[in-house]
């Protein structure tokens, strides 16, 4: 019994010539001349720089060797780390208290923390050591103790740059906890938490990851801002050398020592930055 032509199998319509054309293409991927030009350029400038820093005998790397370790530039760059980490500490303090008045509904409170924020943003830092400085000429007494004399220079410092520190770590932390959504602070007051227990447990955890990457840098910031505290003779880092190169004359080499160590220590604090921003961040991610 012969098929009938309708159940015969139809051969497949041949593709087009422009289909088999595309199939035998080669991808070739775009030529990024221009791009490639620019950073050998920026590369051969830099090797210049380099090398011009490098074999430059006005430098004096041996001499920077020399103090680079030395005991007075090590106790200096000690005095830097701690006053850091104390105005760090209470700056910060201070700040978290200013920012849960900014947010609270009273308000006194409200105003109290805008005024002392506005205030301490509004005068640079250096004015505000030197008030503290000469405290004594514009309060002789306070309580009846006399105040000339009353604060070493390191107080001074740790007293001006905590004050300084804390108006910004205010809205630093204030923007960190406006950050927080409010469905979270509802479902904290719904399971019956406490303000000050919804506060630790619930809003700070998660308004850190907002607060973090300010914070570290207000920290890379403030371990280069002390160095204005040599203005009133506090012998941190920059001190120490200033000492050094008053006796010697070697002002550039001893500048380039403490340029090293701030660059030495800003990078591990860059450091631990990148990593604590990833351990707050791990929810988003």
């Amino acid at each position: 019994m012969s098929a009938s032509p309708d159940t015969l199998a139809k051969p497949s319509p041949a593709p087009p010539p422009d289909a088999l054309d595309a199939g035998r293409l080669r991808i070739v991927p775009v030529r990024r001349t221009g791009q490639w030009a620019a950073a050998v350029v920026v590369l051969a400038l830099l090797a210049l720089a380099a090398n011009s820093v490098v074999r430059n005998d006005a430098f004096q790397w041996g001499v920077v060797g020399d103090y680079f370790a030395t005991t007075a530039v090590l106790r200096g760059l000690g005095l830097t780390l701690w006053l850091t980490a104390l105005v760090m500490a209470l700056g910060f303090a201070l700040g978290t208290l200013l920012a849960i008045m900014r947010l609270s509904d009273n308000p006194v409170l409200r105003s109290v923390s805008w005024g002392y924020v506005w205030l301490f943003r509004s005068t640079p830092i250096l004015v505000q050591l030197l008030f503290w400085f000469n405290i004594g000429a514009l309060y002789p007494q306070i309580l009846g103790v006399k105040t000339v004399n009353l604060l070493s220079p390191v107080a001074v410092a740790v007293i001006g740059l905590t004050l300084h520190e804390a108006a910004y770590a205010a809205e630093v932390v204030r923007g960190g906890i406006l950050s927080v959504e409010r469905g979270q602070i509802e479902a904290a007051q719904s399971l019956g938490l406490g303000r000050w227990r919804r506060l630790r447990r619930i809003v700070l955890p998660q308004a850190m990851r907002s607060i973090v990457p300010p914070a570290g840098n207000m920290l890379i910031g403030t371990l280069k801002g002390t160095s204005i505290v040599s203005i009133i003779a506090v012998q941190d880092l920059l001190y120490s050398v200033q000492l050094v190169y008053h006796r010697t004359y070697q002002v550039v080499p001893l500048l380039l020592v403490a340029t090293l160590w701030y660059v030495v220590v800003t990078s591990l604090l860059s450091v631990g930055q990148y990593y604590l921003e990833r351990h707050y961040g791990r929810g988003a991610r």
